[in-house]
């Protein structure tokens, strides 16, 4: 893994894969930091590359303000895959993760966990691939149980149970975070994500054919099946809203095969750290960005906060041109995004990554009577503490923009000369 042009914070003290290295990563929710002398490894553990929206856009070369721009350019324009190399880099080895420094982060934890590997698949049926980013607790040194949720590896799973055979599957652990962030983005089903990834790198990126499957280089890269037949339980782990997601029956990962550089190191991201966070919600900002220019077209930008975990909790920022922009803004982002729980709309003098400039605009353009939506029992987050058995939750929508009738009153002296 490279990661060009940030200052790191080395970590040299010896520390334990089980619980001392997570606790000391913690300290440094912002920074990216290596450990470099675990316990009984000879791999380091990196993190945080790409906990802060400046490192991600860095990753993309562009601006912050750009990096929903940059990612709808990408999906919209993909660039296929044509370089490819092999695994002369690489020490082929007979699978064991006990070579593999995997955190166990809390006590409560049902075991020692990835959290960064991001597994790619073909639909049995279509033959496309899909790469995404699970977490898969260690069973054993060859086993891994790997939550799975309602998308495409989903469905892939699905479908090869229909024929009732494994699903091939490779993991890779240690990318560009470019290829990160495209392997979280939401893109039409018929779309691979590393045409995607090769779009933010320009048309550049080399992939490793494993099998059936093309997996961008990452230190380490596993090979094996989903089993089809053999469930047992995961968890719990704390999963995006800092609290602990329960324990279900979930498909084995059987490995076969263990790929690892000769100067590897393991990513780990912190469970519900700013990475999680990011590389969750981030990508489906384009598409509450989308939705609203539907209704709005003079959409400015989207965000889903960190204060909202990066899912529950948008800002969208419009160019007002009629009264009642503010709440059609407000009804397309709480329908493109289900998950989300309240969203705030606010003018374009606003800086929407501020919290501090958006609850401005609350305390000074909002009558709540007249400009606060509720919407009670509809469908909302699984992650949401405060959801129904049933998943319904109540959602709000605050405009937050100025009243066009009487503009003069909010003026902000401050922006002036």
């Amino acid at each position: 893994m490279k990661i060009d042009g940030e200052n790191i914070i080395e970590i040299t003290e010896e520390l334990s894969s089980e619980f001392e290295v997570a606790k000391v990563l913690r300290k440094y929710p912002k920074d990216t930091v290596i450990v470099k002398n675990v316990k009984g490894f000879d791999i380091p553990v990196i993190s945080g590359i790409c906990n802060t929206r400046d490192k991600i856009a860095k990753s993309i070369n562009c601006e912050v303000s750009e990096i929903t721009e940059k990612i709808i350019e990408a999906m919209e324009k993909p660039i296929k895959v044509d370089k490819f190399t092999d695994f002369s880099e690489y020490d082929n080895l007979e699978v064991d993760l006990d070579k593999i420094p995997i955190l166990t982060h809390y006590k409560r934890d049902g075991g020692a966990y990835i959290t960064a590997g991001v597994v790619f698949a073909r639909d049995p049926e279509t033959g496309v691939q899909n790469a995404s980013i699970h977490r898969m607790m260690v069973l054993d040194n060859k086993r891994l149980v790997i939550r799975i949720v309602p998308r495409n590896l989903y469905t892939y799973f699905q479908r090869a149970q229909k024929l009732g055979e494994d699903l091939d599957i490779a993991i890779a652990i240690g990318m560009d975070p470019a290829i990160l962030l495209a392997s979280t983005t939401s893109i039409p089903i018929d779309y691979d994500e590393m045409d995607v990834a090769n779009a933010f790198k320009g048309g550049e990126l080399e992939l490793i054919k494993c099998g059936d499957l093309n997996v961008p280089q990452a230190d380490i890269i596993l090979e094996g099946k989903i089993s089809v037949t053999e469930t047992v339980a995961e968890g719990p782990f704390v999963d995006l809203t800092d609290t602990y997601d329960i324990i279900r029956d979930q498909p084995i990962i059987n490995l076969e095969t263990m790929h690892i550089k000769k100067d590897a190191v393991y990513h780990a991201i912190i469970p519900a750290g700013f990475e999680h966070k990011l590389l969750q919600g981030l990508p489906q900002e384009p598409r509450i960005f989308k939705a609203v220019k539907n209704a709005v077209p003079t959409v400015e930008n989207v965000v889903l906060t960190e204060g909202g975990c990066c899912w529950l909790h948008a800002v969208v920022s419009i160019r007002k041109q009629t009264e009642g922009d503010g709440k059609n803004a407000i009804m397309a982002a709480l329908s493109a995004h289900p998950s989300l729980k309240h969203c705030v709309v606010v003018d374009t003098d606003v800086n929407v990554f501020d919290a501090e400039d958006v609850e401005y605009a609350i305390s000074t353009r909002v009558k709540g009577d007249r400009d606060i939506m509720i919407v009670p029992n509809v469908r909302g987050s699984s992650l949401d503490p405060v959801a129904e058995s049933d998943g319904t939750t109540t959602k709000i929508g605050v405009d937050a923009t100025k009243s066009l009738k009487s503009l003069e009153k909010f003026e902000r002296v401050s922006f002036g000369e």
